[in-house]
C-alpha cells in the first residue's frame, strides 16, 4: 500500500514521535508500505510520522546517491528508537528536500559524522557510526522524529523567503506526482 505523505502544515510533523516495543500492531506490514511509499515518491528516507503515524521510526535508502559515493549503493536501513548521541566534525553544506515540503530545497549545515544508537526490525540494539550522505540522510529522519524540518535550521532571513511557498504548500497549493495528505484541506 503507498501512503500519501503528510503535507507541511499538519501538525503531526511537529510532534515529538513515541517510542515502540514489538508488540506494535502491523509493524512490519507499516514498515512494507514506508518503502513502497518512499520508492513511488522518488525519497532516500522516510520517517512514520511523515505517514501521519507518530512513532520512533524511519527508514533510508541511499542507493540513489551511489554514482557519488558507492558506499551509499547497499545502504538499505530500518531505525526503530533512534537515539542520536553524538555529531562531530565541522559543519557542511548539503542541499536537502522532503517529501512532506516538495518543490523547496536548501543547504543546510549539518556535522558529517554521527554516533547513533536504535534497533533493528527484531528490536536488537545497535550503536554505530556514520559519515557523509549517510549520516546527512539519518539526521534528517532523525529531525523527524522529534518533530523537526530541515527548514527549521534555515536562517531567519530565508525561512521569511521561503514562507509565501511554505504556505502554499500547506494549503494543498503544490503540484507532486505522489499522493499527499493536507491538514484541513478539502480536495
Amino acid at each position: 500500500m503507498i501512503y500519501p505523505i503528510v503535507a507541511y502544515g499538519d501538525p503531526i510533523l511537529r510532534k515529538k514521535a513515541i517510542t515502540i516495543d514489538s508488540e506494535y500492531p502491523n509493524l512490519n506490514e507499516i514498515i512494507d508500505n514506508m518503502f513502497a511509499t518512499m520508492y513511488n515518491s522518488s525519497g532516500v528516507g522516510l520517517a512514520a510520522p511523515q505517514i501521519g503515524i507518530a512513532i520512533r521510526l524511519f527508514i533510508v535508502d541511499a542507493k540513489p546517491f551511489s554514482v557519488d559515493d558507492p558506499t551509499t549503493e547497499n545502504f538499505r536501513k530500518i531505525f526503530i528508537n533512534a537515539e542520536l548521541l553524538d555529531e562531530t566534525g565541522n559543519k557542511w553544506k548539503f542541499n536537502e528536500g522532503c517529501l512532506s515540503i516538495p518543490g523547496v530545497r536548501e543547504d543546510i549545515e549539518r556535522k558529517p559524522t554521527i554516533t547513533i544508537r536504535y534497533q533493528d526490525i527484531n528490536f536488537e540494539t545497535h550503536t554505530e557510526e556514520y559519515i557523509g550522505v549517510k549520516a546527512r540522510i539519518i539526521q534528517h529522519e532523525y529531525d523527524h522524529i522529534n518533530g523537526v524540518l530541515f527548514t527549521d535550521r534555515l536562517t531567519s532571513l530565508k525561512k521569511q523567503l521561503l514562507k509565501g511557498r511554505m504556505n502554499s504548500i500547506s494549503r494543498g497549493i503544490v503540484d507532486v506526482d505522489y499522493k499527499m495528505k493536507f491538514y484541513n484541506v478539502k480536495r
